[in-house]
C-alpha cells in the first residue's frame, strides 16, 4: 500500500472515531498513537499474523492489537462502505472487463 493511501486512512479513522485519537492517561502518559493502532491492524490483516506477533514491530500488547483490529475494521466499513465496499454496478463491471482485456 502506498504511504499516502495509508496515511489518508489513518486520518479518516482519527477524525471519525475517538478510539483512534491520541489520549493521555491520568498520569499524563501518552497512549498509543493512531498510526500505531492502524499499523498493528493492517499488519494483522495483510500478513495474517496473530495479535501477539505485532508486539515486536509496533510495541503494542495482544489485547490492544485485537481492539485495534476490531475498531479498524468497523471504522473502515463505516467510512468507506458507500464508496468502495458496495456491489459493482454495470458500469463498474464493464470498466473492469475492459481493463482485463488490455
Amino acid at each position: 500500500m502506498r504511504k499516502h493511501v495509508f496515511l489518508s486512512i489513518v486520518q479518516a479513522l482519527e477524525s471519525h472515531s475517538s478510539y483512534f485519537q491520541m489520549r493521555f492517561d491520568t498520569t499524563s502518559k501518552r497512549g498509543l498513537s493512531p498510526l500505531q493502532k492502524c499499523t498493528a491492524a493492517m499488519r494483522m490483516l495483510a500478513y495474517g499474523v496473530p495479535a501477539d506477533y505485532v508486539d515486536e514491530y509496533v510495541r503494542i500488547g495482544e489485547t490492544s492489537a485485537i481492539d485495534c483490529l476490531v475498531n479498524f475494521v468497523r471504522g473502515v466499513n463505516e467510512i468507506f462502505e458507500t464508496e468502495y465496499l458496495r456491489r459493482p454496478n454495470v458500469d463498474d463491471i464493464r470498466r473492469l472487463l475492459q481493463m482485463g482485456e488490455v
